[in-house]
């Protein structure tokens, strides 16, 4: 599995789109006899699991990792298995919040902040890199 989890680590941390679909066949040919469904399932969801390319370079970090949600909902099952016989439904929900509350003063904040107006204007990114609108070009 060391090896699978190096060859999915070359997919998403190609530079470019292209890159990452030439390591995306490599890793499809390499282990689909191996690991068959795992294989169809990446096939399958090809384009979702490369998307982040279509938005800006430096949001990429962002986009590629679960962690934040994971370790917070992880803080939130912790607390709550070891108090769950500690008060009402209402005192549960307001634990909760204030774990959560809490977690987010911990949050990184975005890096490439600007950029989001970018994305929030639908400007098209092509390997994290803003394209300029060809059709004016071509019109003139």
């Amino acid at each position: 599995q060391p090896k699978v989890k190096s060859a999915l680590h070359e997919i998403y941390l190609a530079e470019t789109r292209d890159s990452a679909h030439k390591a995306f066949d490599s890793t499809l040919k390499r282990f689909r006899d191996k690991y068959p469904k795992a294989m169809e399932n990446l096939e399958k969801d090809r384009d979702e699991l490369l998307a982040f390319y279509d938005f800006p370079a430096i949001h990429w970090i962002h986009l590629r990792t679960t962690n934040p949600i994971e370790s917070t909902f992880a803080t939130v099952r912790l607390r709550t298995k070891r108090s769950r016989s500690c008060g009402s439904r209402d005192t549960t929900l307001s634990m909760v919040f204030k774990l959560l509350q809490s977690a987010q003063k911990r949050w990184k904040r975005i890096k490439g902040f600007d950029q989001l107006k970018l994305v929030v204007d639908n400007v098209q990114f092509q390997d994290g890199i803003p394209v300029e609108d060809q059709s004016d070009r071509n019109a003139a």
